[in-house]
């Protein structure tokens, strides 16, 4: 069983011998493998606490895999993928691609292209989770701050000054002072710009 915290490449053929020589390959080469036969079979398997990428055939019996990245898609989920086929074309290429894919590659395969693509997408399986961590700190720590420390918040990133804050909000400039040294300590912003970050990500959040 794949856990959260391992980065996996799913393989989604429905040739057998593909696939033990997909594992095989990318085994020796120091990853994590794990099979599927479909795409069903892959969605019904499916964590959202899954890390690491999807190898995926276009053209399977059943679904395929660009109506798999669709099904993906839906639900929010955000494995980068690296599309494989023996039936390339420009038109399939351009769909997966707008649906994100890493790349794009036909077979028979070239191991080196396969193994930058499957590098190119840890890395930004990497990248993506790195920020959602981010993302739930900053929440978590704006979470923290008063009605009022928002305000302040809010003024002060769109470029206010302590006079005009304190006009607006009915509160001496001295006053705002203090609440900028709650907000910076609370948020633990080190300068203005990062106090600017945490403003539109609190924003985006109540906008979402």
């Amino acid at each position: 069983m794949t856990t959260a915290l391992e980065q996996t490449v799913f393989i989604v053929d429905d040739d057998a011998a593909v696939r033990d020589s997909l594992a095989l390959l990318l085994g020796l080469k120091g990853y994590r493998t794990a099979m599927y036969g479909s795409a069903e079979d892959f969605l019904a398997a499916y964590r959202p606490d899954w890390h690491g990428c999807i190898v995926l055939d276009i053209k399977m019996s059943g679904m395929s895999g660009i109506e798999l990245q669709a099904q993906l898609a839906a639900r929010a989920a955000d494995l980068p993928i690296v599309i494989i086929t023996g039936h390339g074309d420009a038109a399939s290429a351009r769909t997966a691609f707008k649906s994100g894919a890493v790349d794009f590659l036909e077979k028979p395969l070239d191991n080196a292209q396969l193994e930058a693509a499957v590098a190119t997408a840890f890395e930004r399986d990497t990248s993506r989770q790195a920020s959602k961590e981010h993302g739930a700190q900053a929440a978590a720590r704006i979470a923290r701050l008063t009605p009022r420390e928002r305000q302040v918040m809010d003024l002060a990133a769109a470029g206010r000054h302590n006079r005009e804050i304190g006009e607006a909000l009915g509160i001496s400039p001295r006053t705002v002072e203090v609440y900028k040294a709650r907000l910076m300590e609370k948020l633990q912003a080190r300068n203005l710009s990062e106090l600017i970050r945490f403003a539109i990500s609190a924003n985006q959040g109540r906008a979402a």
